[in-house]
């Protein structure tokens, strides 16, 4: 297992608009970007459910400290050979869009705006990890007590060591969110497979774009839990600037943020700690049935 390598999904990044984007963004203030309408997480902060209280671990290639999620990050660690164990800034750039998808809370506003972020560096500036630093990640998540964990990120082959980690993760009631992988075709028949995404206690998130069809790229495969806009998102980047990038890695922040808002209801509402089957089945009762085959859409799509 120790030397299994881990990756990021490909990510599509839209360099040439980006320029543009990142100086339009920066004359803004809590701009709410086209996923975080389309899971109609306002209609959940209007009712004063923000993700407060909830900690989100991000398993990812770390974080910068951007003006837009200074204050939501609670701290971190680095499970990579780069840098110290406690340098968990990221040099890549995916995991600070991750964590801006999630709870951006400035010029661009997240799923969750006041979820705390503990930051959990298992990729590289390349964006390349391996599965030890995973392994050690997420028991380190379940030692910090996390609610929720989110990986946008993949392995080629199943490792049964980390499915263990996941389903200790998940006997400790942690929802974990992952990307259902970017090595699609487009067909429902053909199946992809990514792990941890593939693995049945997972929450595997697929990628739709705004008008409600499937993402070309995204997996398919009858693990996919859910789906969420994927295509040209808008979040935090590196140098405090922003960018537009797809992927299912883009998909999954959004049902991360919206378990954080909730977890917020579930804990007001019903004055008690929801356990990791309750709160998925919050989750599924709020997905809208898509003109999709199953393999791509699983339950449907989001909507708060």
């Amino acid at each position: 297992m120790k030397n299994t390598p881990i990756k990021l999904l490909d990510n599509l990044e839209i360099k040439a608009t980006n320029e543009t984007l990142n100086s339009y963004i920066k004359t803004q203030d809590n701009y709410i970007p086209t996923g975080v309408n389309m899971v109609n997480a306002p209609l959940m902060w209007n009712k004063g459910y923000t993700g407060d209280g909830v900690k989100v671990a991000i398993l990812d290639s770390g974080c910068s400290q951007h003006p837009d999620l200074i204050n939501n990050i609670i701290g971190g660690k680095n499970f990579t050979a780069e840098g110290s164990e406690a340098d968990y800034n990221d040099l890549n750039g995916h995991g600070t869009h991750v964590a801006g998808i999630i709870a951006g809370n400035g010029k661009v506003m997240g799923v969750a705006p006041n979820a705390k972020l503990l930051i959990l560096k298992v990729l590289d500036k390349t964006g390349n990890g391996n599965c030890q630093g995973l392994y050690d990640a997420i028991n380190y998540a379940i030692e910090q007590k996390v609610d929720i964990i989110n990986m946008s990120l993949g392995i080629s082959i199943n490792v049964n060591e980390i499915h263990a980690m996941l389903k200790k993760a998940v006997d400790n009631n942690i929802c974990v969110v992952c990307a259902c992988g970017n090595e699609g075709d487009g067909k429902a028949f053909t199946d992809e497979h990514s792990y941890p995404a593939s693995y049945n206690e997972a929450i595997s998130v697929g990628a739709i774009d705004n008008a409600r069809v499937n993402a070309v790229f995204t997996n398919s495969n009858k693990e996919v839990d859910l789906v969420a806009h994927g295509v040209n998102v808008v979040s935090t980047h590196l140098n405090y600037g922003y960018r537009s990038m797809s992927g299912t890695s883009q998909a999954t922040p959004h049902v991360t943020g919206a378990l954080a808002l909730l977890k917020e209801y579930y804990r007001k509402t019903f004055e008690k700690e929801p356990t990791e089957v309750e709160l998925y089945a919050q989750l599924i009762k709020r997905t809208v049935e898509l003109n999709l085959d199953r393999k791509l859409q699983g339950q449907g799509m989001l909507f708060l």
